[in-house]
């Protein structure tokens, strides 16, 4: 007597899908938080504003003046006598020798003059004046 043995059904192979779910949202959340922001400096200056105006994406040295006429270098107050021989040291050790100035709109021009002078004296090569994109039909 011939005995058939019934044939089972195979088993396919399956990829593991919720690993790959988990792995791949942990990327999404990791790139999320490592992701440079648009990150605003700590110090409240309202930039002047111009139509030509554009972003700046290189390593340079920052100089602000807020409204109450302080002076900060980078993060750090300095005192308007010290400010020469502070840019002096730090542009010793850049290669571009570029110098921000974010002045507050409000400060009087003379400031904002008397920084960029000391910023020369001290040896920048380049200096801007940081302003902001107008808004409306002329800073389209």
């Amino acid at each position: 007597m011939l005995v058939h043995r019934k044939k089972r059904p195979r088993y396919e192979m399956q990829a593991p899908l919720t690993s790959l779910i988990d792995i791949v949202f942990m990327l999404l959340i990791y790139f999320l938080l490592t992701t440079n922001f648009i990150t605003q400096s700590g110090i409240d200056v309202k930039l002047p504003e111009s139509a030509a105006s554009s972003d700046q994406n290189k390593q340079e040295i920052t100089v602000f003046v807020d409204k109450a006429g302080d002076i900060f270098l980078g993060q750090q107050p300095v005192a308007f006598n010290a400010l020469f021989g502070e840019l002096k040291v730090r542009l010793e050790k850049q290669e571009d020798r570029l110098v921000v100035i974010k002045a507050d709109r409000t400060i009087a021009l003379d400031t904002a003059v008397d920084v960029m002078d000391i910023a020369k004296a001290a040896g920048a090569q380049r200096l801007f004046l940081a302003t902001e994109k107008k808004s409306g039909p002329a800073g389209n």
